[in-house]
């Protein structure tokens, strides 16, 4: 088992270039299958999601070649459904939550998708009747067996395209659907449709493939059924989860970092909530620069004067995924904050090993905490804490790199899930973090 031991209270500066989007690629590479053509992805992300999804399709029969750092080839000419069968997929495809978006090519190409119940963050239930629902629309059957939690649809006659109104705007069910549609007979409608930047470039993706897909970017898209998919050359954007990552580092540690082509016109409301932490950004060209924070960040309350509340939503919302590094950041603000998590209701438990470092939290029931803002008058203290999910594990990374003393980090395999070579890249930045074993 590693650990990372980081000593915190060193102030950083330097410039960081935020890796591809861990949960656009885990969409884009099972894209892939749709096509016996020959795929080019680049700005793979080198993360342990990525990787484990990259080594299933290996196992599938998917021939890939790795042409330099975060790019590959993925060819899918020759792929062994049987092995959706095998003992070994149940328990490699159990391990990987993003496993689950296998199931639409799959059924589209091949007319059979299975699965194991998938694995990932313990942040509470993350049902998948979206997806299933919506393959069934499609004219899949639908069987799953309960003994060994094992999913299975099946179209052996093909796919039919449907309309259909999602019961909730499901990133990864959207995208499981849409990649399901794109091969089947007929007009398909998917309303209340997620349109996350992600799912955007997933449908131009598809397109490029000769996919019609129309209303990409709303919440209503429009599938005209193809025969057949082609090959094409598709670039990963910025992980905008990451980027929200080092504002919160610098803005705790009182650092001046530029965060490098971020694409500004992805990142949605992502400033503006930091924003009104009373975080200083500044766009320059297609780069973030966050000055060193010496005097602190003031929250700004709401109109009327009440307290500010920061609460997750679908996109063009605030994504959830940066609650937890948002809630962690407004430790140290001037002013309090009522962090609002409204979509899992474990993500917040981790608060109590900030209270443990001195935080002024007060849980009050599984999805909303009041975080009281120290103003720097009174700094974190280190300690040991073990990270649960992969957003808490960076967030208590921050709070380590802002504490005083030298804090022990476990289950960093959580933290490696979703951040590419973190600890290097902070030291590149002047952190004071080493990775031991124990």
């Amino acid at each position: 088992m590693e650990v990372f031991k980081i000593e915190g209270g060193t102030r950083l500066k330097g410039e960081v270039i935020p890796q591809g989007a861990k949960n656009e690629a885990l969409q884009i590479l099972c894209a892939v299958l749709l096509t016996p053509e020959k795929i080019t992805i680049n700005n793979i992300p080198d993360i342990i999601d990525i990787n484990k999804l990259i080594t299933l399709l290996g196992n599938l029969g998917v021939k890939i070649e790795k042409l330099g750092h975060g790019s590959y080839t993925f060819q899918c000419d020759e792929v062994n459904v049987g092995y959706l069968e095998t003992e070994a997929f149940k328990k490699e495809g159990g391990s990987l939550r993003g496993s689950i978006m296998i199931v639409g090519p799959l059924l589209a190409r091949f007319g059979k998708g299975y699965i194991p119940k998938p694995g990932g963050d313990k942040i509470g239930r993350r049902r998948l009747d979206t997806h299933f629902e919506g393959f069934i629309n499609l004219g899949a059957k639908f069987r799953y067996n309960r003994e060994d939690h094992f999913y299975g649809v099946e179209a052996p006659d093909g796919l039919t395209g449907a309309d259909m109104l999602l019961d909730e705007a499901s990133v990864t069910g959207t995208a499981n659907i849409v990649m399901a549609a794109v091969l089947a007979k007929g007009r398909t409608t998917v309303y209340n449709a997620a349109c996350e930047p992600y799912l955007q470039q997933l449908c131009k993706m598809l397109n490029s493939m000769g996919a019609k897909i129309t209303g990409v970017g709303s919440n209503l898209l429009t599938i005209e059924g193809v025969e057949k998919l082609g090959g094409c050359e598709h670039r990963i954007l910025p992980d905008m989860i990451e980027i929200g990552s080092w504002i919160g580092l610098a803005a705790m540690t009182r650092s001046e970092i530029t965060i490098k082509n971020v694409s500004w016109e992805n990142l949605g409301v992502i400033p503006s909530v930091f924003r009104k932490l009373g975080i200083t950004l500044e766009k320059q060209g297609d780069d973030i620069y966050i000055p060193e924070h010496k005097d602190g960040y003031e929250v700004k309350t709401d109109i009327d004067g009440s307290i500010l509340t920061i609460a997750d939503a679908p996109w063009p919302g605030f994504t959830p995924d940066l609650l937890s590094i948002v809630l962690v950041v407004a430790t140290q603000a001037k002013g309090d904050v009522l962090i609002h998590q409204k979509m899992f209701e474990s993500r917040l438990f981790f608060v109590d090993k900030l209270i443990d470092m001195g935080a002024k939290i007060m849980l009050c029931d599984p999805h909303r905490a009041v975080v009281i803002g120290h103003d720097f008058k009174s700094v974190l203290k280190a300690t040991t804490m073990s990270s649960p999910d992969i957003r808490a594990g960076i967030s208590l990374l921050i709070a380590a790199l802002s504490a005083k003393g030298t804090s022990t980090i476990q289950n960093i395999e959580q933290i490696d899930r979703g951040y590419e070579r973190i600890d290097e890249r902070l030291r590149a930045i002047g952190a004071k973090i080493v990775r031991e074993k124990q």
